[in-house]
């Protein structure tokens, strides 16, 4: 269990170098997958600070949705993201999708966040 730890971690650095070379000053939508929720923010690396969060447990989602660990979930909380990155001014960004493959959940998130007016 630790070594699939140690490969997970690998994976998530190595997501994250390979950022931070491509970045040219973007900021980072960051995705969480869990068990239960989703989780997605936008990051702005450079100064250190989060700009916009949104998950499977806000108010917005919570109250549409039998579970937080579905597609329906993952793409309402990409829409909401977007719109919330749109009103703060953030239309290109960078996907760090972290350790996990880019399928399912994570792909959804991403694609409601395009379809929401984000750039990656």
């Amino acid at each position: 269990m630790a070594n699939l730890r140690k490969l997970f971690k690998r994976r998530v650095q190595r997501t994250r170098l390979q950022i931070k070379r491509t970045n040219r000053g973007r900021p980072r939508l960051s995705v969480f997958r869990s068990g239960r929720h989703i989780y997605a923010q936008i990051i702005d690396d450079k100064a250190g600070v989060t700009l916009v969060s949104a998950s499977s447990l806000d108010k917005d989602v919570r109250g549409t949705l039998k579970s937080g660990a579905t597609v329906d979930a993952a793409s309402s909380v990409g829409k909401i993201v977007a719109e919330k990155a749109v009103k703060k001014g953030v239309k290109d960004v960078v996907f760090d999708r972290g350790g996990v493959s880019y399928h399912g959940r994570v792909k959804a998130l991403a694609e409601a966040a395009r379809s929401g007016g984000l750039n990656f």
